[in-house]
């Protein structure tokens, strides 16, 4: 990820377009109008534009945070949401991120753009950040992400949370840090791009894992055991495919990784929970009604892993249970046994 550009810099006065509408998309709104900002926000789904317009709440996620109608936004136009913005945060779920962008018909080029989504684009292969670069001709420099273990429906009603801004500039990641921090949400900064994206991605597919093994039966003793372990792979992955000096005992990385593994707010440990309790596969994403990245990053990182050659079995043993109908119980066992 090294580059030779020089260095892409912010204006303090800079305004922020969001794009995506679902609960970590409405919490960062939520965060930026806090502190006065104006917020050009695109949203696709008309009952949301209608309820954001009319009564200043997003119906369908966090419908109890209210929004001053004076600093937002919100807009059908992609074109028009990134035209004011200096600042384009993406919240929009990976799988559907292309989508959304192919309204697109304006540069970003003169753009800093910050990934919030925490998943792989789905047969691309690619993290956000590496999408972006490679289809909007955008340097390292300026791309950011925001990440770290805050789950929407907490950092969008003001309870404490931590998060990072992640980027190659530390003067930028202050900007940003001036636009959504509080005293309820503490911010730091990291410049490591690679590794707190990957981690973030990896996070869902072992909280997938853990979910299987509560669903199983399995008890917090155990779970401990499969956390630690799935620590160690993480770090392991990051470790040979991005030497980097990073310290994965850090929030970014393992504060993200156990919070989506306990918490009741995890999408992806529920996942793991319905298959582990017998639902099909289909049938578990069916009954969910927000989408589980980890299902798409299971198949996605075993693919990036293929260059690699990691060793990773509990990563190995999500995919063939999510991709390969194999038996949950008995593909658990054989984990274990190797643990």
């Amino acid at each position: 990820m090294d580059e030779t550009l020089n260095i892409y810099r912010i204006g303090d006065k800079t305004e922020c377009a969001v794009v995506g509408y679902g609960s970590w998309a409405t919490a960062i709104v939520s965060l930026l109008v806090r502190n006065g900002q104006q917020v050009w926000w695109h949203i696709r789904n008309e009952d949301v534009l209608e309820g954001l317009l009319t009564e200043g709440r997003n119906p369908k996620y966090l419908n109890d945070v209210e929004f001053d109608l004076n600093l937002i936004h919100p807009v059908r136009s992609l074109d028009e949401a990134v035209s004011h913005a200096g600042i384009v945060i993406m919240a929009a779920p990976s799988a559907f991120l292309k989508d959304f962008l192919s309204e697109l018909s304006l540069p970003l080029k003169d753009k800093f753009v910050i990934s919030a989504i925490k998943g792989i684009i789905p047969g691309d292969y690619k993290t956000v950040v590496e999408y972006l670069h490679d289809t909007y001709d955008l340097s390292y420099k300026q791309i950011g992400i925001i990440s770290g273990p805050s789950h929407a429906e907490e950092a969008g009603r003001g309870k404490l949370s931590y998060l990072s801004v992640v980027c190659t500039d530390k003067g930028n990641a202050d900007i940003i840090q001036e636009k959504i921090g509080s005293d309820c949400l503490h911010l730091t900064y990291s410049p490591d791009l690679y590794g707190v994206e990957y981690a973030a991605i990896m996070k869902n597919i072992y909280a997938i894992a853990t979910g299987l093994a509560a669903g199983l039966g399995y008890g917090d003793n155990f779970l401990a055991v499969l956390i630690s372990h799935c620590a160690k792979e993480m770090t392991r992955f990051l470790r040979e495919s991005y030497p980097f000096e990073r310290d994965t005992m850090d929030f970014q990385y393992l504060g993200d990784l156990l919070v989506t593994c306990y918490s009741n707010y995890s999408r992806n440990r529920r996942l793991g929970l319905l298959i582990g309790r017998g639902c099909t596969v289909k049938s578990a994403l069916n009954e969910m009604t927000m989408i589980a990245e980890g299902y798409y990053a299971s198949e996605c990182i075993r693919h990036i892993n293929f260059r690699h050659q990691v060793n990773m079995p509990i990563a190995d043993m999500v995919y063939d249970i999510l991709y390969r109908n194999a038996p949950v119980r008995k593909r658990m066992k054989q984990l274990i046994g190797g643990l």
